[in-house]
């Protein structure tokens, strides 16, 4: 089964570009991606530009609408994704309390409705 783990913390919280704890963060992003590369489970994996570079498009009057900035105002921010084959739920919920930004923000684990 397929599960996506979304990764959302509020902009600012966590270790930040130019700390000594900032490269100990990206170094636990990158030995998670290879162990999760190992284990035969990384499907995809990325991270997002920050929210000031989102727009959200609408179609809801007919015509294409746009607006920049994220569809939802919320203090915590999607920044990126992991895309895991995993045995079950567990086994995904397991695989994404191992993502770093776990301990400062959230990881929402969902099932992929795959379509053949």
């Amino acid at each position: 089964m397929q599960f996506m783990c979304l990764i959302y913390s509020a902009e600012g919280s966590g270790p930040q570009p130019g700390t000594e704890e900032f490269g100990a963060y990206i170094q636990a992003y990158m030995a998670y991606t290879q162990k999760m590369k190992e284990a035969g489970k990384l499907v995809a994996g990325d991270a997002l530009q920050p929210i000031a570079t989102a727009t959200t498009v609408s179609l809801e009057t007919g015509k294409m609408e746009t607006v920049d900035g994220p569809f939802a105002e919320t203090k915590e921010q999607l920044g990126g994704y992991y895309l895991l084959e995993c045995d079950d739920m567990d086994d995904a919920l397991k695989c994404a309390a191992e993502i770093p930004t776990a301990k400062h923000g959230r990881v929402e684990v969902r099932p992929v409705m795959v379509f053949d």
